[in-house]
């Protein structure tokens, strides 16, 4: 039976899908029990993080657009897209963690925290875009999710305010024109005859395992050194 676009995505979501349970920190962050310095230092990660992201994002739709699949683009543009506005909201969250600029200049980022980026680097350059697009839509539902619960748990227990929250808020929301862009996507690469069962699923494990990696720095700064 020839599976949908849609069920190929919601297949692979559905395999790569992390154990909610397993991260080390994110549930602490949701009853309070974290301290304030891993949230701060989760923003300053943050300043590497999306830049490097925004322009993976953005190689990776010059190439699409270079081999003719314009649907791939649109969805990696609307990713770096993404990660401008997401960038605009992270001094706020730098701020109410009462990191000043000369300070948050000097952090040393961690290597387990930017092991995902690197990785995305390499996907930018090495992978098939239609396989990169079903692995990053799988990554992102895990890391949304985390979002949507330090987007709530801060206000809660560390007392931060709607602005300082705004970055996380940003990814926790629904995001209809970019999983209509993804659905596109697959569909076209569907028609030139994409084979997702290995490839993806390889690229999606590897992003996934180095997003727990993040958050197994943060919960343990000594792993990333």
């Amino acid at each position: 039976m020839t599976r949908t676009a849609q069920e190929l995505l919601d297949a692979v979501a559905a395999r790569l899908a992390p154990d909610p349970a397993a991260n080390p920190l994110v549930p602490r962050f949701a009853d309070g029990t974290a301290h304030r310095s891993a949230i701060a230092a989760l923003a300053l990660e943050q300043r590497s993080v999306i830049p490097a992201d925004r322009r993976s994002f953005l190689h990776l739709a010059e190439r699409s657009a270079a081999a003719g699949e314009a649907e791939c683009a649109a969805f990696f543009r609307t990713l770096a897209e993404g990660e401008t506005l997401a960038f605009e909201r992270l001094g706020a969250l730098v701020a109410a963690c009462g990191v000043d600029k000369a300070d948050a200049d000097a952090y040393e980022p961690s290597v387990g925290c930017q092991a995902y980026p690197a990785y995305v680097a390499w996907l930018a350059l090495n992978g098939t875009p239609v396989d990169v697009v079903l692995a990053l839509n799988a990554n992102f539902a895990a890391w949304g999710a985390c979002c949507a619960t330090l987007a709530q748990a801060l206000p809660v227990h560390y007392g931060f305010s709607d602005e300082a929250c705004a970055f996380f808020a940003f990814f926790a929301e629904p995001a209809p024109d970019l999983e209509r862009q993804a659905l596109a996507a697959v569909h076209a690469g569907m028609d030139r005859g994409l084979d997702a069962t290995g490839t993806a699923l390889r690229h999606g494990k590897l992003l996934q395992r180095y997003e727990a990696m993040f958050w197994e720095t943060l919960a343990d700064p000594t792993r990333g050194l």
